[in-house]
């Protein structure tokens, strides 16, 4: 999903912009590759671009495999990304790395602070760049928070609750598969984006997590954790409440439904900032429904995550946060590359906190991390402390 939306068209924008090279998709299924490769929307808006599919979707086979091998066959210091299940991130970021590989991957990074940390350490071993695609980041309105934020004009953040539910269809998508209680849960996939917006925006760290989870089933009689309701405290006190869930109708417009909603005090004024994001006031109801998942004739469009625009051609070009935030962290890369002192560039890249990397970001793993045992144990709230997670007593 996240490959046919985000991560191709914008690595075919820059191929087309002669920043990237050869693309080669692994996937575990040739079937998975095959589709990707003949998607018409994508084929119309870069005519003549390709990548390398494995496996082969003449096979029609399978190989789990297939990423270690084309892993090892590159050459030293290009990129891989990562766009797999939350609990498959760490063994693919870590075969990158093993080989010498710069890693961007979608967010969570990973499940656990003690594998973040991991794989920082080997990434700083190595002098390579490894960012977390939170895409949320490189959306304007984020930027103008964070930025009005820390110049004291909202004051200090007391209460927020947010909301992003995904529309009913993904539980007929291969996530039924996947997405099950011993791996991850709608927290865990979901509501990671605004937690970390919300240390993104004021430079806060969380403290202490609870999440109760309601299980239902996929078509396929799978159960996982489809419908969740969190509460994060931050370390001044602060609480945010956060809901996800793979349940938003289908028939409703939009591709789902999101928005965070935050209060702040300076002592003697209130403050507020509020995002809807899951449309940006377009309303429009077609002649008939999109051939899509969750499509629907009544339809609310982003502008800002992710759209095709004609600007003449040839195809049309990619516009949106979703573009921005793939296209900044491979010229992250390139810009690591070119520094006389990889070291203090990559410390200066850590410090600026515009991208995440396991070095600026891990709390955002201890949220999971704490967010999973609370879950698992009927929602207890867990505490955040520098020596890991634990149950408050």
């Amino acid at each position: 999903m996240i490959a046919h939306d985000q991560i191709l068209p914008s690595l075919y924008q820059l191929q087309r912009l002669g920043k990237v090279g050869e693309i080669t998709v692994c996937a575990q299924h040739a079937s998975t590759v095959a589709a990707l490769a003949a998607n018409e929307t994508i084929r119309a808006a870069f005519p003549g671009h390709t990548f390398r599919p494995l496996p082969d979707p003449a096979s029609g086979g399978k190989d789990p495999n297939g990423f270690r091998r084309a892993i090892a066959a590159m050459p030293p210091r290009q990129l891989v990304i990562a766009a797999v299940p939350d609990q498959l991130h760490y063994d693919v970021v870590m075969t990158a790395l093993r080989a010498d590989q710069h890693v961007i991957v979608v967010k969570p990074l990973v499940l656990s602070v003690a594998h973040a940390r991991e794989i920082e350490e080997e990434a700083r071993r190595r002098q390579l760049f490894v960012g977390v695609e939170y895409h949320k980041r490189f959306d304007d309105r984020s930027l103008l928070a964070r930025r009005r934020y820390r110049s004291g004009m909202f004051g200090e953040f007391k209460l927020g609750t947010a909301r992003l539910m995904e529309k009913w269809h993904y539980r007929h998508s291969n996530f039924q598969s996947w997405f099950t209680p011993d791996q991850t849960d709608s927290f865990t996939y979901i509501g990671c984006h605004y937690v970390d917006f919300v240390h993104y925006v004021t430079g806060l760290l969380p403290a202490a997590v609870s999440v109760y989870g309601i299980k239902d089933k996929f078509p396929n009689g799978n159960e996982g954790y489809l419908w969740t309701d969190a509460r994060v405290i931050w370390e001044n006190g602060a609480c945010l409440n956060v809901q996800n869930s793979l349940s938003f109708p289908d028939d409703a417009p939009g591709s789902n439904t999101q928005g965070i909603t935050l209060y702040f005090s300076d002592g003697e004024r209130g403050a507020w900032l509020e995002h809807s994001d899951q449309y940006r006031g377009i309303k429009y109801c077609y002649t008939r429904k999109p051939d899509a998942p969750g499509a629907t004739q009544f339809s609310e469009p982003s502008t800002e995550y992710f759209q095709y625009v004609d600007l003449g051609g040839p195809g049309l070009r990619p516009v949106g946060y979703g573009y921005r935030s793939v296209k900044h962290l491979v010229e992250t890369v390139y810009r690591l590359e070119a520094a006389a002192d990889r070291a203090a560039e990559l410390a200066a890249i850590d410090a600026a906190g515009v991208v995440a990397t396991p070095a600026n970001s891990s709390f955002n793993e201890a949220v999971v991390e704490a967010g999973r045992l609370s879950i698992l144990n009927g929602g207890r709230t867990v505490e955040i402390t520098a020596q890991g997670v634990r149950f408050r007593e």
